[in-house]
């Protein structure tokens, strides 16, 4: 990743030189860390990334993603995923049937993750989208939504008929993501997860 940053940075510079020329070196910080981030998600996107299933040694990995994640968007709240111990055992909580998890990992480096669940009192033909998490440097570059789309078809091939997620106002970044996949907002909470300090609730019907 320190390599990509760093070709990311000359590319930008490049880029800037070429349009406008800039001999004395009067370069604006907004515009190269504008497309400095563009270039960067774009050699990032481009570079092999696996998709796998969750294993036993991920679990360090995928718990510091989430909490950090939540810490970093001021979401670490009572009552939320933060606070769950079954987030260090992500491997041996999505044993259970008819769930699974999904990891993505690049050159040895865990990115994040995404997984479905059966949420306590849900109705049986429908789970839960759950701990959908990245690290910074790989959000915006398409990862997130190919997360999702594997999620909702392990969902259909569960027999699933609907997928339910409880999110927050702080993770709003996601909100217009699962929007566009045809989530649409509930009034209140469904099932039992416990998620007390999550405050908003979304469902998703998968077409007959």
């Amino acid at each position: 990743m320190q390599a990509v940053e760093g070709c990311a940075k000359l590319v930008a510079s490049h880029f800037y030189f070429i349009a406008y020329g800039d001999p004395c070196g009067h370069v604006t910080s907004t515009f190269l860390d504008m497309h400095f981030k563009y270039i960067r998600n774009y050699f990032y996107s481009m570079n092999n990334i696996v998709i796998r299933n969750i294993q036993f040694a991920d679990n360090p990995a995928l718990a510091k993603i989430i909490k950090d994640t939540l810490a970093e968007f001021g979401a670490n709240h009572p009552g939320t995923v933060y606070y769950d111990e079954s987030t260090n055992t992500l491997f041996e909580l999505f044993q259970q049937e008819r769930s699974a998890y999904f990891v993505a990992e690049k050159d040895g480096e865990i990115l994040g993750g995404g997984g479905i669940y059966p949420t306590d009192a849900l109705p049986k033909d429908t789970c839960e989208l759950v701990k959908m998490y990245l690290l910074p440097q790989a959000r915006g570059t398409g990862l997130g939504r190919t997360l999702i789309e594997k999620c909702l078809s392990a969902a259909k091939e569960f027999g699933y008929k609907q997928v339910y997620l409880e999110t927050m106002p702080e993770l709003k970044q996601a909100l217009s993501i699962y929007a566009k996949f045809g989530f649409n907002y509930l009034k209140g909470p469904m099932g039992n997860s416990g998620h007390t300090g999550c405050s908003l609730w979304m469902l998703k019907k998968f077409e007959v």
